[in-house]
């Protein structure tokens, strides 16, 4: 069999730089070749970042892409890397009109392309568009509708990107069809909870399906409420995991193949499955033995905990630094969201770029107060005390608020304060509303909802105990401190912005809620089949009208990073205005 040595270049590109994009691609090439890789990929996209929305239907962006892969292509060789065929995603158009899509020619296409020799050898655009949950590429782009097959070093590796896998049939199918050694799958595929169990049983699947080894790339960082969390992999055409990347951090996987002798003679233009036809490229190349074999190494896996976590600091990371900022401003207030929120940022981007404030009113306990002060200290973070109550006093001395009008007045005093704080200081302030309260709209518009990224948008309140747990747990494994002061996650949660408040007095035990807000939000399931899974009716009806009531808050939410199977925002998108109320 000839041995092929496979590098997969599990990159983080940034929406619409590039340059930076084009950079990467030839650093990450350059240590390809020198572990002697034959074959190169990078992710989808990987030229423009990904995803593009609408910047796709911008001419100017389009038709800039396309020259950058020209240009890129010209560069690996110019500086001795050419010899080697990269694969790598960009933003491409169509050459022919599609008739029964009502697009034209030049239509903008989700497309990757070979470069070797200085050259663009082959493109080609993804096929199965997908067009659920947060993808929209549909709204953007037309399909592709050939099998690229590339022979090189004697063996036939067919390209799919990234959908291509996900759907049955389509291009799986035609790599069986081609007798493809090799099905070689570029991605973009974001994180959620327990998408890397399905993603390595949906790529054994398919490598059974296709009768050939699979390798499958991926990208990680953030982009805006998406994270991607790379796990790429490489299994045989039995299913057998081969090599597998660590999660959440750029990584390169180089590793020798032993694949079939290509060996079909079928022609350019064969129709395949799903009315995909084949294009073959000629790439060179003699079949050989490694002088010494390369194994990629399978990473571990790691806990339900510390995958969330790596994927909210992961998000609030990219956010930042994506977006040109340097630190990060957080209302402190002695509360277990704000510790939270406070600790990944701390985690992201260093205690030395994370400022708290501290906004104590006649209602904050003093047990607060200290916990806040010593989150600082354990942390090491930047934290100061503005009392709130003159200004509280000013406002209640020229209107008569009493109330949840009084109740709210004091959360947007602190947003006021908070942006004020950002203006002159430059920070990016962080929002620390988790996602059970803004399910039921237990947040103040213009108070904690303020801001410019929400952390733990996502996240639900009992999962918010457990992470603080997990991360205390954590630092002690490391011989640290643990971030959290044990009295912010044990003592109930409260907004202190009354005598002797708690969470409680306005919503269910959070355990409870959070099962029926997974039902109702996740689940899709409407009112009467919660009730009828055992649920106290009054309880169901209270939570139902919360959450539906409360759309145009969440509309107004800063972004966060999805780490559900439905977040609020790209994932979820009901009417503000709406009379339906059976769930």
């Amino acid at each position: 069999m000839p041995n092929l040595r496979l590098a997969l270049c599990q990159t983080d590109p940034w929406v619409g730089d590039l340059a930076r994009n084009g950079d990467e691609v030839v650093r990450w090439t350059r240590q390809a070749l020198e572990a002697g890789a034959q074959l190169v990929a990078f992710p989808e996209m990987a030229l423009t970042g990904y995803p593009v929305e609408d910047l796709a239907l911008r001419h100017s962006f389009v038709e800039a892409s396309r020259a950058a892969l020209v240009e890129l292509a010209g560069r690996l060789a110019r500086e001795g890397l050419g010899e080697v065929p990269v694969v790598v995603g960009y933003l491409g158009r169509s050459e022919h009109a599609s008739p029964r899509l009502g697009r034209p020619a030049g239509s903008p296409q989700n497309c990757a392309a070979v470069l070797h020799r200085g050259e663009v050898v082959t493109r080609f655009a993804k096929h199965h568009l997908p067009n659920y949950g947060v993808f929209d590429e549909f709204r953007w782009f037309v399909p592709g509708d050939q099998l690229p097959v590339l022979r090189v070093h004697g063996v036939d590796v067919a390209l799919a990107i990234c959908e291509d896998i996900w759907q049955d049939g389509g291009r799986v199918t035609a790599a069986a069809e081609a007798e493809a050694g090799l099905l070689l799958v570029i991605n973009g595929s974001p994180y959620e909870r327990d998408k890397d169990d399905q993603r390595l049983e949906l790529v054994r699947r398919r490598a059974v399906e296709a009768g050939c080894a699979l390798a499958y790339v991926n990208m990680v960082g953030g982009q805006d409420e998406l994270v991607f969390d790379g796990d790429s992999i490489v299994v045989a055409a039995d299913g057998e995991v081969l090599a597998r990347s660590p999660q959440f951090e750029e990584h390169l996987m180089v590793l020798d193949l032993d694949l079939p002798a290509a060996s079909s003679d079928h022609t350019d233009g064969l129709l395949l499955a799903d009315g995909l036809h084949l294009v073959r490229t000629e790439l060179g190349g003699e079949p050989g033995e490694p002088a010494e074999r390369l194994s990629a190494e399978v990473a571990p896996r790691i806990s339900d905990e510390a995958e969330i976590w790596a994927a909210l600091v992961s998000g609030t990371r990219a956010y930042v630094e994506k977006n040109g900022m340097r630190s990060v401003l957080i209302g402190l207030s002695g509360g277990i969201d704000s510790a939270l929120v406070a600790s990944i940022a701390v985690d992201a981007i260093g205690a030395e770029n994370v400022y708290c404030v501290s906004m104590p009113s006649r209602y904050s306990s003093q047990h607060s107060r200290d916990d806040a002060a010593e989150l600082a200290r354990r942390t090491g973070l930047n934290f100061r005390t503005v009392p709130i109550a003159p200004m509280f006093d000013a406002y209640m001395a020229a209107t008569e608020l009493t109330g949840l009008a009084e109740e709210n007045l004091q959360s947007r005093l602190r947003g006021t304060l908070l942006m004020a704080v950002s203006n002159q200081e430059g920070h990016l302030v962080l929002a620390p509303g988790n996602k059970s309260e803004l399910a039921v709209g237990y947040s103040t518009l213009y108070g904690d909802s303020v801001g410019a990224y929400g952390p733990i948008k996502d996240v639900y309140k009992s999962l918010i105990f457990r992470l603080a747990r997990w991360r205390n747990e954590e630092a002690l494994r490391r011989g640290e401190e643990p971030p959290i002061p044990e009295n912010t996650i044990s003592k109930p949660p409260s907004a202190e912005l009354r005598p002797d408040q708690v969470d409680t007095d306005s919503l269910p035990d959070y355990d409870l809620l959070d099962e029926v807000l997974t039902r109702y939000i996740e689940g899709d399931e409407g009112r009467d089949a919660i009730v009828a899974a055992g649920f106290d009716p009054a309880v169901v009806d209270r939570v139902v009208r919360l959450v539906d009531t409360a759309e145009y808050k969440r509309r107004q939410y800063p972004p966060g990073p999805k780490i559900s199977v439905k977040n609020f925002g790209r994932d979820r998108r009901l009417p503000i205005t709406n009379r339906w109320r059976r769930g």
